[in-house]
């Protein structure tokens, strides 16, 4: 059973018993049903609508209409304009990058020494982590995934904050959380120059530091 199918089951245990409804149950579902929306159903819709519909020269707005044990429903409407009641959460994947392949540069034998990185922010809080790539992360996360993500930061022509996996770096990819994944693919010192690109974009103010 998944983690998804037993909050559902949960949820509907508590309405039937009238027992209070923790709202760390509702919020966690609804991440996981964007999950999956990101993951598994907008790759499909992507691939499969984007070829046929490049022929429509106007503008339009497929609404898909899913309620559950009911046919699904698919609506056109010529209007971009949605009332403000309405609740719209807009999840566009990134698009795939197309990699020369002959340009990527494969691992030397002869490995560097071996560095991490330490990073203060300015209430004195510190993170310092055994690999770089994991205090890059709990940097990221401290300040918001959404946010860092926002800034537009690019590592090996992929999003450092992406929400899809990249059909090379997928390896280097770290899954965050809620679709996210953060591209590690870097040596210490781009790292460094990540967190301090987040720092002055955001105004945190951090002190990076290569140990």
């Amino acid at each position: 059973m998944s983690k998804l199918q037993k909050l559902y089951d949960m949820i509907q245990y508590s309405k039937e018993l009238n027992l209070p409804l923790p709202d760390e149950y509702l919020q966690q579902a609804n991440e996981l049903e964007e999950e999956i929306i990101k993951k598994e159903i907008l790759p499909i819709l992507s691939e499969k609508i984007e070829p046929v519909i490049g022929q429509i020269q106007r503008e339009l707005v497929l609404v898909v209409d899913y309620i559950p044990n009911e046919p699904l429903s698919v609506r056109i409407s010529r209007k971009r304009n949605f009332t403000a009641s309405m609740e719209t959460i807009e999840i566009v994947p990134d698009p795939k990058v197309e990699h020369n392949v002959g340009n990527i540069k494969r691992n030397s034998p002869t490995k560097s020494a071996k560095t991490n990185l330490r990073v203060t922010f300015r209430d004195g809080t510190m993170i310092e982590n055994r690999f770089a790539k994991d205090t890059l992360l709990e940097v990221i996360q401290k300040v918001g995934v959404e946010k860092v993500r926002a800034i537009g930061i690019v590592q090996c022509g992929v999003p450092l904050i992406s929400n899809t996996i990249d059909n090379i770096y997928g390896n280097a990819q770290v899954d965050i959380a809620d679709g996210w994944y953060l591209i590690t693919h870097s040596s210490t010192g781009q790292k460094r120059q990540q967190i301090e690109k987040i720092s002055e974009a955001l105004n945190l103010g951090l002190k990076v530091e290569i140990l």
